[in-house]
């Protein structure tokens, strides 16, 4: 079975979004994949919720334990590692990665970020995009890369930037696209793995 793990620091919007799109496309089946685990870096996160009550295994690393970004990466790749994943996704997962993570990863650690990558990397990207006068945002699905959200791109999706929009409400409709592109993005990967 091709297990796929999913990191998670909030409510888990997009890791419900692909826990449904492996339910409803039965990706079992399919694919002989599994959302096996979900990993949350917070105990309060929302999402580990939702992954308990699809049946989900959950665990909670927390970073606030550890010393060092180095100290917690590892713990973290301990726990990923115990589920033999051969798909590690990063669904809302709000921490940098070291190098040595990432290497451990390299080729099956997935992100989506709520801009139209290469443009707006890091963070408050919908304001950015609002005050730069874009007139179009959306999504990306992307590789993970040492390089902060410059790995390669695997699917986008576009939306546009209303005259009125808030950085609430462009984030509101850039997330329906996410929810469609990111398990879309997935299931086109698992036949290679």
């Amino acid at each position: 079975m091709k297990n796929i793990v999913i990191l998670i620091s909030g409510g888990g919007s997009n890791m419900a979004a692909i826990v449904r799109a492996a339910q409803r496309d039965n990706w079992r089946q399919r694919y002989g994949a599994q959302v096996s685990a979900v990993i949350s870096n917070r105990p309060d996160a929302g999402g580990l919720g939702i992954a308990r009550e699809q049946m989900i295994a959950t665990e909670v690393v927390d970073h606030k334990r550890f010393d060092s970004r180095e100290a917690f990466d590892e713990a973290l790749g301990r726990a990923i590692d115990a589920r033999q994943p051969a798909l590690v996704v990063l669904a809302g997962f709000m921490r940098i990665l070291t190098p040595g993570f990432v290497g451990r990863y390299q080729g099956r650690l997935l992100n989506i970020h709520p801009s139209l990558l290469p443009a707006f990397p890091g963070l408050n990207t919908h304001q950015r995009a609002i005050d730069t006068g874009c007139r179009i945002a959306g999504a990306t699905v992307h590789q993970v890369t040492v390089e902060l959200d410059l790995g390669p791109i695997l699917a986008q999706a576009a939306v546009p930037v209303l005259p009125d929009d808030t950085a609430d409400s462009l984030a509101a409709r850039v997330r329906a696209q996410e929810h469609l592109i990111y398990p879309r993005a997935i299931a086109q990967l698992l036949p290679a793995l």
